[in-house]
């Protein structure tokens, strides 16, 4: 009897064993490329025993409901507008369902993976596990290689596929560093140089120093900008801020880039002389470095110009780094250079943070996984949902850069949306120039995102614009994507520091941060009067407040070997609703 039993036991336990087994052996495939990304370059495979970071994005079980709470706090006809959430109560949203989470350490305690170590997110959505990629492997159905950047030479470990087990789909929404290539020298920063057009003299600097009014913008605006000229286009310069000690404004920075406080010192003696002593908060994210040897263009111009508008607000530089050249003898751990969600996930498991952001940065869409698109869009979301304003740059390629090919193997001639600037979630800010009236700048990155459906808060401005384009491109976007940009600012002769020279910058990089700007001062007003920030905006903008922007009614965005997009009437896919009007947005907000 005793063996019988021991026998059934032993039966019971290889069944058990066995099911298991096909469990997590039973893999779907997850994501894949049909080729590998443009500007990358096989070297060869990942070394087995070579030790990176895996992040495991399990699914929020909440987040149906957070994007519905977010668009109710976001619409002023609401009730509940301005009720932004707490770090806790977004956490819960967050929460990934028990049995996600149960499914997951089911899967890895079969590959013999220790979570017990694992780095976890507040609110448990993300795990963060140290592996090798034989481990990887095993676990993903996939292969790593060693990739290399052409433009920039770095290398990393990816893979053009992976799988997970089809009991995990529902539970996990992705995984990386998997099959998005993009790293933080990789991504395209939406600024350049202006070698041709002649810096501002300290003369004329001099004579920019008070601003105006809007009826009196400076000439010279139409060929370089300062901040007075920015103060004065945008009706800024009679604010004054009055609620410092609670309203933050944040800057992104990424690709090594540093923002200098010495070229700053000299920006402000230069172009905006009561800020003097005055300077920024640097946070140092996943090893982001603060090399005040090194001044970066894209950080000085974001950071010049946030403070150059919206002083005296307290503003923070999250410099977020990313991991060094991959050596493929090494079996060294490296970070594994995924920087939005380094940089999201450390964001949003602070307790505070600031009412607005601005990004510089961005990828062709369709060069980011739509699995990890939409993990990201949904993090962005959750930043609006705390009372965050996100800015974003909208690109500069206009409607799409280089043969505007798609990567599905079918080399299709499309037009080619940004991310994160087509999420439905940020604000994306395009570019003017010229001044009596602004025009649209020639670069500025506009269009149909093909990853998110268009949002209900743009369905009247966007139709009135596709119904008076008509056939005009069809089958060249998507007419039920998310369109963009939003709104947009100057973009071009920005007069910028750089190892203490003036430098002429262009670029949506610098709409982004000049938006933002204006933005602030509107929170810092809004929080002044007892009233919570403005949080997610879109909703707002395209609504009560679409009255607060000067509407830029001539220019395009060529690409894609098409004239582009043209500005008119309304909101376009070119400037958005146009350009703001600080003292109209005042009295609407």
């Amino acid at each position: 009897m005793l063996w019988s039993s021991i026998l059934f036991l032993g039966a019971a336990q290889l069944c058990a064993s066995s099911v298991l087994s096909r469990r997590w052996d039973d893999l779907s495939e997850k994501h894949s490329w049909v080729e590998i990304p443009r500007g990358w370059q096989l070297k060869g495979p990942a070394p087995a025993g070579h030790v990176f970071d895996l992040r495991i994005g399990l699914k929020p079980d909440g987040m149906e409901r957070l994007i519905e709470n977010l668009m109710e706090i976001s619409d002023p006809a609401h009730t509940r507008y301005g009720q932004h959430l707490s770090k806790e109560e977004a956490d819960a949203f967050l929460a990934p369902h028990a049995d996600s989470s149960a499914a997951v350490e089911d899967w890895l305690n079969f590959h013999g993976i220790d979570s017990s170590s694992a780095q976890r997110t507040d609110a448990g959505d993300w795990i963060t596990l140290r592996v090798s990629v034989e481990q990887a492997e095993r676990m993903l159905g996939t292969k790593y290689n060693v990739y290399q950047h052409g433009p920039s030479g770095e290398q990393v470990v990816r893979t053009l596929s992976y799988s997970l087990p089809k009991d995990l789909h529902s539970h996990v929404d992705v995984v990386a560093p998997t099959t998005y290539f993009g790293t933080v020298r990789s991504m395209k920063k939406t600024s350049f140089l202006q070698p041709d057009r002649k810096p501002i003299s300290d003369e004329e600097a001099a004579a920019l120093l008070h601003p105006g009014s809007d009826a009196t913008v400076p000439s010279s605006c139409a060929s370089t900008i300062t901040p007075t000229c920015l103060r004065d286009l945008y009706n800024t310069s009679t604010y004054v801020p009055a609620a410092t000690n609670v309203n933050k404004l944040g800057v992104a920075g990424y690709l090594q880039e540093f923002a200098n406080t010495a070229d700053l010192q000299s920006f402000f003696k230069k172009f905006r002389t009561d800020a003097v002593g005055s300077s920024f908060t640097t946070v140092q994210v996943n090893g982001g470095g603060n090399n005040q040897n090194d001044p970066g263009v894209e950080a000085n111009l974001d950071i010049q110009y946030t403070t150059g508008i919206s002083f005296p607000t307290p503003n923070i530089y999250y410099s977020t780094g990313g991991s060094p050249p991959f050596t493929p003898d090494s079996n060294t751990p490296t970070n594994t250079n995924e920087p939005y969600l380094d940089f999201l996930n450390f964001l949003l498991n602070q307790s505070t943070i600031p009412q607005t952001l601005t990004t510089s940065y961005g990828d062709d869409e369709q060069t980011v996984p739509l699995d990890y698109a939409t993990s990201v869009c949904n993090l962005f979301a959750t930043l609006g949902s705390r009372g965050t304003t996100v800015f974003f740059s909208s690109g500069d390629d206009g409607v799409g850069a280089g043969n505007c090919e798609t990567n599905d193997g079918k080399n299709t001639v499309i037009f080619q949306p940004n991310f994160p600037a087509s999420c439905p979630f940020v604000t994306t800010v395009g570019a003017t120039t010229r001044i009596n009236p602004e025009v649209a700048a020639s670069f500025s990155g506009g269009g149909f995102s093909r990853y998110f459906a268009q949002p209900s808060y743009q369905t009247t401005a966007v139709n009135t614009f596709l119904n008076g384009l008509g056939t005009k491109f069809n089958g060249l976007f998507n007419k039920t994507g998310r369109a963009y940009p939003d709104v947009s600012a100057q973009g071009e002769a920005f007069q910028v520091i750089v190892g203490g020279r003036t430098e002429s910058v262009a670029g949506t990089s610098a709409s982004s941060p000049t938006t933002a700007g204006v933005f602030s001062l509107l929170n810092d007003f809004r929080l002044s009067q007892g009233k919570p920030a403005l949080g997610f905006i879109n909703p707002l903008i395209y609504s009560t407040a679409s009255s607060g922007f000067t509407d830029i009614t001539s220019g395009s965005n060529p690409g894609c070997n098409t004239n582009g997009f043209t500005a008119g009437k309304g909101w376009d896919p070119v400037t958005g609703l146009g350009t703001p009007n600080f003292l109209k947005l005042q009295t609407l907000v």
